[in-house]
């Protein structure tokens, strides 16, 4: 088998390309088997968040199946047209690309803390799903596991930040004063939460949004307003500041609906959602300024190389703990079979003795049930022994050795 990831990223896509490759929930539900299924695969794991878009599997290593070609029959797509977008990794270079991945060294943000969450969620869905498998779901926990690591261990100068509060130090350093400025965040889910909460602690005046259907029962951030979502229009001439970042597949802002809109003065405008909430056209409106997820990131500090070398000793660590696990995985039922085969052989060998015994037909069975057993677990003894004593490759020869002898019989 191997494990195979296929993404399309802030690196090589736009946003409105990675909209097209992106997943709702209710998309992962319904598509995650599909996509198992028609790879062959043992696993598979989608992940989608704003910056990215990767598909994980566990499949025969000698498969000539295409993920880019899947998933773009699954949404529909040309894969010709689509084909610079993609990035495949395989085997080491995918597990490498996921440990640094999930503890935010590629992220648009360094070292946010968003990205620990969303592979975790990741993996809670497959699971949830029946869809993983036992390599996927180890890698995975380990990925987190070397990502709390970091976490706890390193400190990287502007590390956790958000993308709301990159916009927020822009806003600040163009001389906007946020503790007068009245905001709306467009959306209550994890990003909206956390767009709220960064704009509240810089004292604005912070709406959020809510469904009606949900005005009951949702709980918005602390010292916030809240609005029907139904109302965001009408609201919205008194905003300094709009921030919308909802997981729906629609805009929520519109250039029709903002044809309608009296403006008092001039609004920004900050799209955290992938696909777009906001239309691009709104951006070219008279006194609109419009930003999305991409107009975000971290510049190089040379400030952070020693925390980037302190974090790469730590994934190291955490990957060569995978890959013991891996191999130790791959070669038990290697031992299991040549247990069996030098079991069987003893079995043989002793057969016409035991049958010459004076024993009755019912002991010389349990008799030879038991050498099967006592000669399996002393083979077995000696193989992990080995394993114990010789380095990898010494022992690895030994096992394709011993192997050989049975094959030949």
């Amino acid at each position: 088998m191997s494990i195979r990831m296929l993404g399309v990223d802030h690196n090589h896509a736009s946003v409105d390309v990675r909209a097209l490759f992106s997943f709702t929930k209710r998309e992962i539900e319904e598509q995650t088997e599909q996509l198992r299924r028609a790879l062959h695969a043992e696993g598979c794991i989608i992940l989608s968040t704003c910056n990215r878009m990767e598909i994980w599997v566990n499949m025969p290593e000698n498969s000539e199946k295409s993920l880019a070609e899947q998933l773009c029959k699954l949404k529909g797509l040309d894969p010709e047209q689509y084909g610079e977008c993609f990035v495949e990794r395989k085997d080491q270079d995918a597990v490498d690309h996921l440990f640094h991945l999930t503890c935010g060294l590629k992220s648009q943000i360094l070292a946010e803390d968003q990205i620990i969450t969303q592979v975790k969620d990741a993996l809670a869905m497959s699971r949830n799903l029946y869809q993983t498998d036992s390599v996927l779901e180890v890698l995975f926990r380990r990925a987190i596991t070397g990502a709390k690591r970091v976490k706890t261990e390193v400190t990287f100068s502007r590390a956790s930040e958000t993308a709301m509060d990159q916009a927020i130090t822009m806003m600040e350093q163009q001389g906007v004063d946020l503790s007068k400025q009245v905001c709306m965040v467009i959306g209550n889910g994890e990003m909206g939460k956390l767009a709220a909460t960064s704009l509240r602690k810089k004292g604005a005046d912070v709406t959020v949004t809510v469904r009606q259907y949900r005005s009951g029962e949702v709980q918005i951030p602390e010292n916030c307003s809240r609005i029907d979502y139904g109302n965001r229009m009408e609201y919205l001439p008194k905003c300094d500041i709009v921030v919308s970042a909802t997981a729906s597949p629609n805009c929520t802002i519109r250039k029709s609906l903002m044809d309608e809109v009296q403006l008092e003065h001039p609004v920004t405008m900050i799209d955290l959602a992938v696909p777009r909430d906001i239309e691009t056209e709104v951006g070219e409106m008279p006194g609109i300024s419009l930003y999305d997820i991409d107009s975000f990131h971290t510049l190089h500090d040379a400030k952070n190389d020693a925390a980037y070398e302190h974090a790469e000793l730590i994934l190291h660590e955490e990957i060569a703990e995978f890959y013991e696990w891996l191999k130790g995985r791959n070669v038990i039922p290697r031992i299991q079979k040549i247990q069996e085969d030098a079991a069987t052989d003893v079995n043989l060998r002793l057969h016409k003795i035991v049958k010459k015994s004076s024993m009755d037909e019912k002991e010389q069975q349990k008799m030879e049930k038991q050498i099967h057993t006592s000669s399996a677990k002393v083979i077995n003894k000696m193989l992990f022994g080995l394993k114990e004593y010789l380095d990898e490759e010494t022992f690895f020869q030994c096992i394709r050795g011993l192997e050989k002898v049975y094959e030949a019989e």
